[in-house]
């Protein structure tokens, strides 16, 4: 039985079976509960409460109500077969009412507590999530490609009282619950029965839709992103209730060009905090529809067909998704209410905008942030697209190139990426790594946060990415640090050691490379089945997404005279050579 039949059980209006387009009507003004546009006088007076739900989604649900907003949906999905949901804002408020019933009542959970959400592009995970926002619940999202080893790993360093997941992912769950003594609840999201588990669609059946939302303050944790580091395992990002939720508002406005008539699709894993940049805060800020497709796997024809059928006015991906739809004669498709095309979560590199320009006539706007931050640069809305530069600074961020001693640095000298945190840190940026105060310090430098990039301005205030200044891997918007890799084959018997980099790839920007020295007991394998079976290890140690395309034994790895491996040495020897 189809995930379809089980979302028809929840109170679901305005589902169809085929396209439409939707009314266009006089676009409304920005977001009432904030009372001004003026974003420069909202960050300097940041409210002392604010919920997004309450404070943003419901006041969308009146301006329909009132019919200040046109007929679009608040969420717009379609299943893999082609059955498609749509929500109004009045309906989402209903579904994630019975959401927050369900997590304080059913899950025992009060504010702050933590929930980890492993869902992929269901609906219930918008129902769930701004249920939490609702309940002041604090929720962890983590991508649907974990190992049981990463997902022991994030309950454990989260505390997290209860976890949320489908039939897929429960036996990995239930592989390693007795290590967690914190868990409290497990909520299935499927049609199955399991043991241990209660199952949601039941739960929210038999909820109250009459919920008082939290009154949380700007600054208490709303949700936390495991984000890879180059030493240790993934780092934990906390976000105010603010700092997403009020942060992104410039970005859905002036980057992604949107307002009440929009309908934006963000390509993203629900893990990422990309997810939230476009298919969560910038666009219901903006009182924008939200489309979504369920499909798990990426298939660019498909991608190409759905733009092509569907109403979506702006439309987001990473670099290797443009360039991936490159490959299949873009040109002859016609899509129709596409207006705005934007990239984030890795560089763009020339060449695919102008092959994206001459065959579909629109620009690519390029974007830039980091789980920490929301959007910190961007080609702007009616700003000239330089191919090669990441943008200017988007409010309310002040962006500079730095040298070691703080010091902003002139036009084409290169150096870090930084903004600036004082006198007064902006909205928009992390509160702190989780139980990390030290790895939070090592972020500031002087007055400002440094962002671990390495970049340059031009004479017209252009920021260029040049690269990371550590040893993080970013592959198809991906961000991989090197030791959980490097942890992963260090368990396999053939290898007694190995050091991983970044390597240049003609489609996804850059993969990951292992230099591997053999144990004596694998020297005469056949190396390339090796190979294969070192890479089938990695994947099922660690999430498939972090395996090394690229292998190479050596004899010897370049080291400090302390003995620590030079990562540096060997990313400098792929990439001169490219």
């Amino acid at each position: 039985m189809g995930r379809m039949k089980l979302l028809t059980r929840l109170p679901v209006l305005g589902s169809f079976s085929g396209p439409r387009v939707l009314h266009r009507v006089k676009s409304c003004r920005g977001v009432a509960s904030l009372g001004s546009t003026d974003y420069e006088s909202l960050f300097r007076d940041v409210p002392e409460h604010f919920n997004f739900a309450s404070d943003v989604l419901d006041k969308w649900d009146q301006k329909e109500k009132d019919g200040t907003r046109p007929p679009n949906p608040a969420l717009w999905w379609i299943s893999e077969r082609g059955e498609e949901v749509q929500w109004s804002f009045e309906e989402l408020g209903v579904l994630s009412r019975k959401a927050a019933n369900v997590l304080t009542n059913a899950c025992d959970l009060q504010k702050g507590d933590r929930v980890i959400v492993i869902l992929p592009r269901i609906p219930e995970w918008w129902t769930i999530t701004v249920g939490c926002m609702r309940a002041g619940i604090v929720f962890v999202p983590a991508t649907v490609l974990l190992s049981a080893k990463d997902i022991l790993y994030r309950l454990q360093a989260s505390k997290a009282k209860s976890i949320i997941t489908d039939d897929a992912l429960a036996p990995l769950v239930d592989s390693v619950v007795s290590n967690c003594h914190f868990l409290k609840s497990r909520i299935l999201v499927s049609e199955g029965r399991r043991e241990g588990w209660m199952h949601f669609h039941d739960l929210i059946r038999a909820s109250s839709d009459q919920h008082q939302p939290v009154k949380t303050r700007s600054q208490d944790p709303m949700t936390i992103y495991f984000t890879s580091g180059t030493t240790g395992y993934p780092k934990m990002v906390e976000h105010s209730c603010c700092s997403l939720g009020l942060g992104l508002a410039p970005a859905g406005r002036y980057w992604m060009g949107l307002n009440p008539e929009s309908i934006m699709w963000g390509l993203s894993d629900t893990g990422w905090v990309k997810f939230v940049f476009g298919s969560v805060f910038g666009p219901w800020i903006e009182g924008s529809c939200i489309f979504a497709h369920g499909k798990l796997q990426f298939e660019p024809t498909n991608v190409l067909n759905t733009l092509a059928s569907y109403p979506v006015t702006t439309f987001c991906g990473t670099p290797t998704i443009f360039r991936m739809l490159l490959q299949h004669n873009v040109s002859s498709y016609h899509f129709k209410s596409l207006k705005y095309c934007l990239s984030g979560g890795e560089p763009m590199n020339p060449e695919t905008m102008e092959h994206w320009k001459a065959q579909t006539g629109m620009e690519i706007q390029e974007g830039y942030g980091q789980t920490e931050t929301t959007l910190l640069c961007g080609t702007l809305k009616g700003m000239k697209v330089k191919p090669g530069f990441i943008g200017k600074p988007c409010p309310p961020f002040t962006v500079q190139v730095i040298n070691e001693q703080g010091n902003c640095l002139p036009p084409g000298e290169e150096g870090d990426i930084a903004v600036r945190i004082k006198p007064k840190r902006p909205v928009g940026l992390f509160t702190n790594y989780v139980d990390d105060p030290e790895k939070t310090a090592s972020t500031e430098r002087g007055d400002f946060y440094i962002t671990g990039d390495r970049g340059l301005t031009d004479e017209d205030g252009y920021i260029r990415f040049i690269a990371r200044a550590d040893d993080i891997i970013l592959s198809a918007g991906y961000r991989i640090g090197p030791f959980e890799v490097e942890n992963a084959l260090a368990e396999h018997p053939a290898v007694a050691e190995s050091a991983v980099v970044s390597s240049p790839d003609p489609i996804r920007g850059e993969v990951v490379k292992a230099f591997i020295i053999l144990t004596p007991a694998y020297q005469s394998h056949n190396m390339e089945k090796l190979i294969v079976e070192l890479q089938e290890h990695v994947k099922k140690v660690t999430a498939p997404y972090k395996y090394p395309r690229k292998i190479e034994f050596v004899q010897q790895l370049p080291k400090t005279i302390s003995g620590k491996i030079q990562r540096k040495l060997l990313r400098k020897k792929e990439w001169g050579a490219a």
